[in-house]
């Protein structure tokens, strides 16, 4: 897998100061995407071992809240492959951190079980990740004054909710 940038100290992309991994792959390709170069699989640089240790090491800092995977899409399944075990490097390393993920697919169509992105990662990914923002982004439903998300279609999902119960509700950021 390659990422297409880090951001350390962002304030956009979840509650309080994350670190946010942006991923490279993407087949939604949204219009009016604010970053269409990350559509490109191989854009960026190599997500090694080395970028996961710094990225780990940013998480260590007390007032640095969590991890955002975003991208691209985190989805993809060979994102979800690559992904998996640094969300379990990360889980295990910094215990009370929050995990976000935005992704262009649908939760409770794409990523359950016959869905068309889901793999035999996407159970296991999906139980690390906090909040889960879904759904494609659409130009024309594009809202500046929506709360961590870019357009209204998209939701907020209790991820943790989800995975235990199948129910999808609105985290309590939303």
């Amino acid at each position: 897998m390659n990422y297409s940038a880090i951001k350390y100290n962002d304030i956009a992309n979840g509650t309080g100061v994350r670190t946010v991994l942006f991923v490279s792959g993407c087949r939604n390709r949204c219009k009016g995407c604010f970053q269409p170069e990350t559509w490109d699989f191989g854009h960026g640089d190599l997500f090694d071992r080395a970028v996961e240790d710094e990225i780990i090491a940013s998480l260590r800092s007390d007032y640095i809240r969590g991890l955002t995977l975003l991208g691209g899409d985190p989805f993809e399944p060979e994102n979800q492959k690559a992904l998996l075990p640094f969300i379990k490097r990360v889980a295990e390393a910094c215990p009370g951190k929050d995990i976000w993920a935005y992704t262009g697919y649908i939760l409770n169509r794409d990523l359950i079980s016959g869905g068309k992105c889901h793999t035999a990662d996407t159970d296991e990914l999906l139980s690390f990740i906090d909040v889960l923002v879904d759904g494609p982004f659409i130009e024309e439903q594009h809202d500046i004054t929506l709360k961590f998300k870019g357009s209204a279609n998209q939701r907020l999902i209790d991820c943790k909710h989800f995975v235990r119960t199948g129910e999808v509700i609105e985290s309590a950021y939303a």
